[in-house]
């Protein structure tokens, strides 16, 4: 029975990253085959016979596969690596003793929907671009929105090399909209928000494809359930 597994996956099965992180970690040396640097993604491992590190730490193999939901909590970063006293989102599933990474980033001032796993593959499936999965936010402003704003920021900006539209723009009440994307770029939402001239207060996820954050109070998580897990790839425009 074949029961090699190529490095980048047998990693993300084991729950250090998704695969696609998995293999960054791997181009940049961090990862250790019997003692040995290994940058090749596609080598062949077997947990019984191999022993692999990660940054020096030995990861023993699979773990038993979990997923939650959290409201994540304005100041915190997605990484899981710390830099000096920053605090990280991982930090609150600490008491858990998993090894967890969050799916994808909010920045550190977005506050709203997070999937937290160590399951690689699911992260790997939800962050790849052909799920075409949309994400909503909600965003306060000093200002109050006009058709302009609104325009503006239907329009697109210039963001990573690429003129990024949104997928819809949504004017909720004087000070507020909703602002849902697909790109996934970094800072997206804010700086469409911000180049059509709106000072930002609040930014929050509330819904990845057809899943909505719901009642969870900021900081807070709670385990998904299956039929969560499926509504993230039904994408409700």
């Amino acid at each position: 029975m074949q029961s090699k597994k190529r490095l980048s996956k047998a990693l993300a099965a084991a729950g250090v990253a998704s695969r696609r992180a998995a293999e960054e970690l791997i181009f940049q040396g961090r990862v250790k085959v019997n003692g040995d640097v290994v940058k090749v993604p596609q080598t062949l491992v077997d947990w019984e016979s191999d022993t692999i590190l990660v940054d020096e730490h030995p990861i023993q193999g699979e773990e038993k596969k979990v997923y939650y939901i959290l409201n994540k909590p304005y100041g915190f970063i997605c990484s899981n690596a710390r830099i000096g006293s920053k605090r990280l989102v991982i930090d609150l599933f600490a008491h858990l003793n998993l090894r967890l990474f969050s799916v994808g980033r909010l920045d550190r001032d977005t506050t709203g929907l997070l999937l937290v796993t160590n399951d690689g593959h699911f992260a790997n499936r939800v962050i790849h671009p052909s799920s075409n999965i949309s994400k909503e936010y909600l965003v306060k402003t000093h200002q109050e929105i006009t058709d302009i704003h609104l325009k503006a920021i239907s329009k697109g900006t210039y963001i990573e090399g690429s003129w990024i539209k949104p997928v819809k723009v949504e004017k909720v009440r004087k000070g507020t909209l909703k602002v849902t994307v697909k790109e996934g770029k970094k800072r997206e939402v804010r700086l469409l928000v911000q180049n059509a001239g709106l000072d930002i207060v609040e930014l929050s996820r509330i819904r990845i494809g057809g899943l909505r954050l719901g009642p969870i109070p900021e900081g807070h998580f709670r385990e998904m359930t299956e039929p969560e897990k499926k509504a993230i790839f039904q994408n409700k425009e």
